[in-house]
């Protein structure tokens, strides 16, 4: 059995030493790498050799990669390097681990063309300038296949646990059992519909209801095929904290019922929440988990490996048992787990790291995507900019003196920009050519003071610069799927100020090219339909398998009744709040237990619920607030209890709305008091407009499909198990129109 493993990651866990530093940045965008890669090649010789494939062995070890370039007339094996600021900032270990690949690579092109010697060289592309730094060195093959030798040796007590590890693992996943008697009606139809999509390489779309078990009905299939579809990770990615907490129970029962299942699952968090001293830089003259974070490592990265269930709490105490950093050991473990359960930016940002290691390392993975319905919203943000003139403004003042003058003029193009805009809210045909260059002016400016200020790496200041390189490299992608827009405000006197927006409206380009670089995605989720809008937004391949689950429950179980009596319009809110109370407070006398009432804003939640309040001091009123954190959330649902009896107030799409469960009697009920349209507003009446030019039904793609998506979900808490019972009023005359009710889940029988 031979382990496979690339130059670059082979190098990154042999040659690495000393502190983490993150000084030297934000490096280069992929894209604006590959640019830099271009031009370098393009000033070589005709007989330049670009992206040359090299491979060779080592005992079990085969090691593979590509170098960037080999020059046959200089007999010159080239490593190109982007970087942007000044390269005498660059840390020493960072050159270390660049000459340890290029020295590698040169043994591989030796091997491969029979060469007695070579010269080794790293080149450096400055982004901006666009000027190169040449390091070379002539080096004898003869000292360079000791060197190959000295890496692969080293690398190899790793590789050969890792052997171990994956064999064992899919041993154990080949005889894994369901850890329940039986599957749910309509789990097994979808945990079949997964596994046939990973063994055809398919992407697959599955509607199935809420309450059927979706999460181990997908991670399970997908660990029967890692065998026989020779996977190397599973990617369980998720819009919510509560999605990995349920992919993460999921692993402790498969745990349970299979003690000799050994699966390595980790649990990726943000930065914020994983960080220890976050009032500290990261390098090793501001944080002590930084200083000396690669001699520490590898004690740290053995001892994680040998723990099957690395979630937030325990890769901490693994971490700091070792004093290493818990942040950047768990993006260390995530070349090492079998499941990794992530937020959906860990694989679909721009700088995905889960995307752009499965790639350097050619990994075959297969990635399940959970309530895929919130994946339309969320990759808009991902690949979308927006800047505050504001918060320019407060910079100038502050700014050190090397940065006011690109500041100045940044702010002087801004203002040329908005001068002649009299509507408080306007959008442009094209992108702002002249904001643009002066942004890029600016941002090379400040990247150069902060290589040499490193300690000004923080607060106002680093936030607008890296808003700004967001706004630059989503402006290099702009077209017929964005909008530019530009929100202007009044200050005091004559003085006016803006916000500039890159609106991503259709994010199929860049989620196109993630889903089909998997062996499979699956994405899933109880509300998925009209198919059209996921497939055309999301950007779905034309071979992509559909199934919709079969619901378990039965129409008598929940009733389901249109309150069309009543608008909940805007213009009618006033009438409408006595006539809703009433409603809640009739229903609520006829079976006494916990309801929940979505409302489309917070403002009409706390008109209804005083009302409420007034009316019927004596029923349990919980009210959902403006910006809980996850403690006050927690709280909030912990009020529901199997002998409670109240209402809770909740604005729909909002934390309540969806990805919570309250079986049982700690939920019988739910009253929707709203269509959940998204708000009228410029900004959506402009991206009404343009998905009418694009699909040709701008109304339905802005405001129909995914109001009554927030609805089916919000409903989707009454009904949790097929013991449970419950009702659905959902209040608008709106929800009488056929075209409305023909996107509400087959299984209800509406009244």
């Amino acid at each position: 059995m031979s382990y496979t493993v690339a130059v670059r990651a082979m190098c990154e866990f042999t040659a690495k030493v000393g502190d983490l530093d993150l000084r030297f940045t934000p490096s280069p965008s992929a894209q604006e790498g590959i640019v830099g890669h271009r031009t370098v090649a393009s000033r070589r010789s005709q007989h330049y050799q670009n992206e040359v494939a090299l491979e060779g062995e080592y005992l079990q070890l085969k090691v593979r990669g590509r170098a960037d370039g080999y020059d046959p007339d200089a007999n010159r094996l080239e490593e190109v390097k982007t970087y942007r600021g000044d390269l005498d900032a660059q840390p020493a270990n960072h050159r270390q681990l660049h000459w340890a690949q290029v020295k590698v690579y040169g043994w591989l092109m030796c091997q491969k063309l029979g060469l007695a010697e070579i010269n080794l060289a790293l080149v450096y592309f400055d982004i901006v300038g666009e000027g190169e730094t040449l390091l070379s060195q002539h080096f004898q093959a003869a000292e360079l296949e000791p060197f190959f030798i000295q890496q692969c040796a080293l690398f190899l007590g790793w590789a050969q646990r890792e052997m171990q590890h994956r064999e064992s693992r899919n041993s154990a996943a080949q005889t894994l059992a369901f850890p329940h008697a039986d599957f749910r009606t309509g789990q097994r139809i979808l945990a079949e519909s997964v596994y046939k999509a990973v063994s055809t390489g398919r992407c697959l779309m599955a509607q199935a209801p809420t309450g059927i078990g979706k999460t181990i009905g997908t991670i399970f299939p997908l660990l029967k095929a890692l065998a026989p579809q020779q996977l190397d990770k599973v990617f369980f990615l998720t819009a919510k904290t509560p999605g990995r907490k349920l992919a993460l129970d999921a692993a402790q029962v498969l745990y349970a019922n299979n003690p000799y299942l050994s699966l390595r699952v980790l649990e990726l968090v943000a930065r914020d929440k994983a960080c220890e001293h976050l009032d500290k830089a990261c390098h090793g003259d501001s944080c002590p988990l930084a200083k000396g974070f690669y001699d520490r490592l590898p004690a740290a990265r053995i001892a994680a490996s040998q723990l099957r269930l690395l979630d937030q709490r325990t890769l901490r105490e693994v971490a700091l048992t070792h004093d290493v950093c818990p942040y950047y050991l768990s993006q260390e473990m995530a070349r090492w787990a079998d499941l990794v359960v992530a937020d959906y930016n860990y694989y679909f940002d721009f700088g995905a790291m889960l995307f752009g290691l499965a790639q350097l390392n050619q990994w075959r993975a297969a990635v399940l995507v959970d309530e895929a319905h919130n994946l339309v919203e969320r990759a808009r943000s991902m690949y979308s900019a927006s800047l505050d003139q504001y918060n320019l403004k407060t910079l100038r003042d502050t700014a050190p003196e090397p940065l006011k003058k690109p500041l100045q003029r940044l702010n002087r193009e801004w203002n040329a920009l908005h001068k002649d805009q009299i509507a408080p809210y306007q959008a442009y045909a094209a992108r702002p050519e002249k904001l643009l260059q002066a942004l890029s002016l600016c941002t090379s400016a400040m990247g150069e003071y902060f290589n040499e200020h490193p300690e000004a790496l923080s607060g106002d200041l680093q936030t607008f610069y890296f808003d700004a390189l967001q706004f630059a490299k989503v402006a290099e992608l702009f077209n017929e799927h964005f909008i530019f827009d530009i929100r202007k405000r009044q200050l005091s006197g004559k003085r006016s100020s803006s916000t500039l927006c890159l609106r991503n409206v259709v994010p199929a380009e860049f989620i196109r090219p993630r889903l089909t670089a998997a062996r499979s995605s699956v994405l899933f989720s109880a509300t998925l339909s009209p198919r059209h809008y996921y497939a055309d937004l999301l950007g779905l391949p034309t071979d992509t398998a559909w199934v919709d689950v079969e619901s378990p429950f039965k129409a008598e179980q929940l009733h389901v009744r249109v309150v069309d009596e009543i608008s909940t319009r805007f213009a009618h809110r006033q009438a409408s709040l006595d006539p809703i109370v009433e409603l809640i407070a009739q229903q609520f006398a006829q079976q006494p237990g916990n309801y929940l009432a979505f409302f489309s804003s917070f403002d009409y939640l706390q008109q209804v619920a005083q009302l409420f309040a007034e009316k019927h001091p004596h029923i349990a009123l919980w009210q959902q607030s403006r910006g809980m954190v996850e403690a006050e959330r927690q709280a909030f649902l912990d009020q529901f209890t199997q002998h409670s009896q109240g209402i809770g107030f909740a604005v729909l799409g909002g934390a309540f709305g969806e990805g919570i469960d309250l079986p049982g009697s700690r939920l019988i009920g739910a009253f929707i008091a709203t269509l959940g349209l998204p708000q009228l507003n410029p900004v959506n009446e402009q991206m009404k407009q343009r998905m009418g030019t694009i699909f040709g039904a701008g109304y339905d793609y802005t405001y129909l499909y995914p109001g009554i998506q927030k609805v089916v979900q919000a409903a989707g808490r009454v009904i949790r198990s097929q013991q449970d019972k419950g009702v659905v009023m959902l209040i608008d005359d709106r929800f009488g129109e056929a075209r409305v009710r023909q996107l509400l889940p087959n299984w209800w029988a509406v009244t």
